[in-house]
């Protein structure tokens, strides 16, 4: 599914400004799908070209007017027509696994900073989460917003369960320095992104 046909579902459920759809992105659908408004803003242009989004101006006080877009009825039978289609094969990028692929040629203690940096993002992701008031969310978003819950569980507790696997058990008992001639001059910040996710984006 495509960023246009991700923003048609979107409108589906109500009418939105260009902002408030990439604030869903960022949050709701963080664990699965990215968007940035240099994707957002070209699909939402598009659909409104094709007939299927229209949208209104609305005025701001000592703002630019912001334009509420909604989907229309060629709109919705797009979308349901496209949710027809057997999903694609998801296509994953975590540079956070690969740079532990190699995790071997660096100092243990670069790579638990790492591991711990992760372990408490997905912490931070899963409180979030659960914060979620599910009752005010639909079957469908309440099903996907489960999996995120038990993916990011699950990596949390396999990445506190077998960092030892990298790191070693001197180390992680608070003893150790770390290999002497592992690459110890990295930085110890860990990669960007938070969790693999789907690349079908347009």
């Amino acid at each position: 599914m495509d960023v246009k046909t991700l923003c048609l579902g979107i409108l589906s459920r109500g009418e939105a400004t260009g902002y408030e759809i990439k604030k869903l992105f960022e949050t709701d659908y963080s664990h699965f799908y990215e968007a940035s408004f240099g994707s957002i803003y070209p699909a939402l242009a598009k659909l409104t070209d094709e007939g299927l989004v229209s949208f209104s101006q609305q005025a701001q006080d000592k703002r630019p007017d912001k334009k509420v877009y909604r989907i229309t009825a060629a709109g919705r039978l797009a979308f349901l027509d496209e949710l027809t289609t057997m999903p694609g094969r998801d296509r994953i990028r975590s540079e956070f696994l690969a740079t532990l692929l190699f995790g071997e040629l660096l100092a243990p203690a670069h790579v638990d900073r790492v591991i711990a940096a992760r372990i408490a993002e997905y912490r931070e992701a899963l409180a979030a989460m659960e914060a979620c008031d599910l009752d005010r969310i639909t079957p469908g978003h309440a099903f996907v917003h489960g999996f995120g819950v038990a993916v990011y569980r699950a990596a949390a507790a396999y990445l506190e369960e077998n960092r030892h696997l990298l790191v070693g058990e001197t180390l992680l008992n608070g003893n150790g320095n770390g290999h002497p001639a592992a690459v110890a001059s990295q930085p110890a910040t860990a990669p960007a992104p938070m969790l693999a996710r789907s690349e079908n984006r347009s």
